[in-house]
């Protein structure tokens, strides 16, 4: 597949995030958001990263943690918190801040609500069609109690649906 192929984008540089065309200590910032649950060994990337940023340069990425697979075949991991700071650590990084995404009940409703979803998704036979006013219906539902739960209850940091992380290069 092409860059112009991707999401229709027109990259100015298309390559493998693990062998970047750009030489040592080269650019300011990094930003992949989204991109290492689809990156086959997100270790190399990230060193990849490192190599090439400018000492003290920063990194802004984000990587989903409850999501289904996505983008199949090139869907491969989910990193945890403490995954994510032994791979940061390990490729030169400190982490200036790493921000648990969502509130831990609309964590849990999110997965709901693509379990709705999902199934009309992937099958799309003609009656399929008729249960779509029930699964919206269904979707806004857990959305609206989600909300409201979340308002009254503590947030646990043991579950989000993903994570943001600001890093500097060492």
């Amino acid at each position: 597949m092409t860059g112009k192929g991707l999401y229709a984008a027109v990259p100015d540089i298309f390559a493998d995030a693990a062998r970047l065309p750009l030489i040592d200590a080269s650019i300011d910032a990094v930003v992949c958001l989204e991109v290492l649950e689809h990156v086959s060994h997100p270790q190399a990337a990230l060193a990849e990263f490192a190599r090439v940023l400018k000492s003290g340069g920063v990194m802004i990425f984000s990587m989903p943690f409850m999501y289904p697979i996505h983008d199949a075949p090139y869907d491969f991991q989910r990193l945890t918190e403490y995954g994510l700071r032994r791979d940061l650590d390990a490729a030169g990084f400190d982490i200036v801040r790493m921000e648990k995404l969502g509130h831990a009940v609309h964590a849990a409703a999110l997965l709901l609500c693509l379990a709705l979803v999902g199934g009309l998704y992937e099958r799309r036979r003609w009656f399929d069609y008729l249960r779509v006013p029930l699964v919206a219906l269904g979707v806004l539902t857990v959305n609206v109690f989600a909300r409201v739960v979340s308002w009254v209850t503590p947030d646990w940091g043991a579950l989000g649906s993903g994570y943001e992380i600001h890093a500097r290069r060492r």
